[in-house]
């Protein structure tokens, strides 16, 4: 039963028999039941995704109730088992993407059982805590579907991979002690051992404001830590999060981390599931060490993979625990910025590249490039054919335009004594000639439920705080296709609101060497981290990359969800690691830890 082709109980509640006035409503289905059942959980109904449905498993219906309450869809059945195997199909056909299920006199005539429903792999990737996957594969449509365990991936505590020791201490001295105890510790240690050690000490206490950390493969532990700088983190500054978009991609980039990591994992299969077949096709083009069928650089490639690659790495970071306060993606990477940021459902933002992509390939042949010089450098290269489009930094902006005016445009910069480097692209994004890409996308976003932010989106379009109404408006996205990426003055405006941690999530730092120019992080009043390396490498270098980055934000001062960090060099759902056991699938695997009920 695979995470892309189920539905995962998250939550169960049963309302338990009122007092004798009572028990009447609750065994009729009724619009105040109804409105019940979507706050059965504290949660106020604003705040469910907007795709959500109530399905209602009830023999008797009260005549008044619709198909909709309180802007959310009603479905009814006879019984709770229908109501949950309709709840499974929507979800799975793309129609929902949250399911609230009452089943009406279960498991007694008196008693609500609420359910809540979410596609296995979202559920995975959102770090909800799974009840079981629905197993609906039974020939009774009457009787309540059981909840199998969610099985994904298996413990894989290779002495080989590098992995994360972190400690600290109440001050230099206790830093100091705790250091010296775990010195001797990784010397005698055997390799095989190292993968199991506690990923912070001491154990059993908050852990202190001065802070070590070190990244190492056991042959190497004891000289890391014994190197690594204690910091004093008793005033971390907050992590702010940046989504890269086309031009970041590269060949195999984040491969290490699938398979590897699960909720990177269970978050770009879902990322694909909502692309179909072509998600497939996607899927075996990444992760082929041969000729792909599809260019990385081909916009139909690039853009809904690096989507999904940036979404997976958000929802790893937020799944340590860590709590950003602001988003700023460039590009396509607004759109992911956009679904961690509540303005759009997954499977929305999913709909949104493709739908780029479709009109996109439409266009005549186009490119990008990237000149070291500012914006009114450019004006005497710019015409009706090639615009301005991103300014990044300082000295770094971005060019884009159909292929033939685009190299006229090159060649007199170079001549000019401008370095220029051709950006990875394949269509001229950001520029005029994409505007009948944008009106014929504007159509299609006009069904999109958008919601305002319920985190600080900064957004490149406008270089400022994006306000209620921009998020609301299918407009304002359509426009992103044409219109400049003005990266420099969003990231002026999130930090001159106050120091932060910039984090990278996505491929090749491009963003990085943006920030890495701004004053603010040349002074260190903000800094900036990547999570994956500046190029393609091996599967190693990616995991070490990001073991990198969650030291950052510890030496910060940040706490770590440990159990969900440790899962880098603890967990594996490669097949060849599972067939090396030499045991049955069944037996190999075990529930993800942290998704038990």
């Amino acid at each position: 039963m695979s995470l892309t082709s189920s539905s995962a109980v998250v939550r169960r509640l049963v309302v338990s028999p009122g007092p004798a006035h009572e028990q009447r409503a609750q065994s009729v289905a009724s619009a105040a039941a109804v409105s019940a059942v979507l706050r059965a959980f504290g949660r106020p109904p604003g705040q469910l995704p907007a795709r959500t449905v109530v399905h209602i498993g009830a023999a008797a219906l009260d005549p008044d109730l619709g198909p909709e309450h309180e802007g959310f869809t009603v479905r009814t059945a006879l019984t709770p088992g229908r109501a949950l195997r309709q709840a499974h199909r929507e979800l799975q056909d793309g129609t929902a993407d949250f399911a609230m299920v009452a089943g009406f006199g279960e498991p007694d005539p008196h008693t609500i059982t609420v359910y809540a429903v979410k596609r296995a792999a979202e559920a995975v990737a959102d770090a909800d805590r799974v009840l079981g996957l629905l197993d609906v594969s039974g020939a009774d449509e009457e009787a309540l579907p059981p909840l199998r365990p969610l099985y994904h991936g298996h413990r894989a505590t290779a002495p080989e991979r590098h992995r994360l020791l972190l400690w600290s201490g109440r001050d230099a001295d206790d830093e100091e002690r705790v250091r010296g105890e775990l010195l001797p510790l990784l010397s005698g240690l055997h390799s095989e051992a190292f993968p199991a050690l506690p990923t912070a000490v001491p154990c059993g206490t908050p852990p202190g404001p001065v802070r070590g950390a070190a990244v190492a493969v056991a042959a190497l532990a004891a000289g890391t830590v014994h190197k690594a700088r204690a910091v004093r983190a008793d005033r971390p500054r907050p992590v702010a999060l940046l989504f890269p978009g086309q031009g970041s991609q590269h060949t195999g980039m984040a491969r290490g981390l699938y398979r590897r990591e699960p909720v990177f994992t269970a978050a770009v299969d879902a990322a694909l599931a909502h692309m179909g077949e072509e998600g497939r096709r996607i899927r075996e083009d990444w992760l082929t060490t041969g000729r792909p069928r599809v260019p990385i650089d081909d916009v139909r490639r690039a853009q809904p993979l690096l989507f999904a690659i940036d979404y997976a790495l958000g929802r790893m970071v937020l799944g340590w625990g860590v709590r950003p306060v602001a988003l700023l993606g460039h590009s396509a990477g607004e759109l992911v910025a956009a679904v961690v940021a509540g303005v759009v459902s997954l499977s929305d933002a999913v709909a949104m590249v493709m739908t780029r992509v479709r009109e996109a390939v439409r266009i005549p042949a186009g490119g990008m490039l990237a000149v070291a010089a500012s914006e009114t450098q450019m004006a005497p290269y710019l015409n009706a054919d090639v615009a301005v489009a991103a300014v990044n930094a300082a000295q770094q902006v971005m060019l884009a335009g159909a292929a033939e005016p685009l190299a006229a445009a090159e060649a007199r910069l170079r001549a000019d004594g401008f370095t220029v480097v051709t950006v990875p692209a394949t269509s001229p994004f950001h520029s005029p000639a994409m505007a009948p890409a944008s009106d014929a996308v504007e159509a299609d976003y006009r069904g999109i439920p958008f919601r305002e932010p319920v985190l600080p989106l900064y957004s490149g379009y406008t270089g400022a705080l994006m306000r209620p109404e921009e998020a609301l408006s299918p407009r304002f996205w359509a426009r992103q296709i044409t219109d400049t990426v003005h990266f420099r003055a969003a990231l002026e405006e999130l930090v001159a609101i106050e120091d932060v941690l910039l984090i990278e999530a996505g491929p090749r730092q491009t963003l990085t060497a943006f920030a890495r120019r701004h004053r603010a992080v040349r002074l260190g009043a903000s800094a900036v981290s990547p999570l994956l390396p500046a190029r393609g490498g091996t599967a190693e270098a990616d995991r070490q990359s990001v073991l990198a980055a969650a030291a950052r934000i510890w030496t910060e001062g940040h706490d770590l969800d440990m159990d969900a960090v440790s899962r880098l060099w603890t967990w594996s759902d490669e097949e060849d690691a599972a067939r090396s056991a030499g045991t049955g699938a069944a037996a190999r695997r075990e529930p993800a830890p942290a998704l038990r009920s």
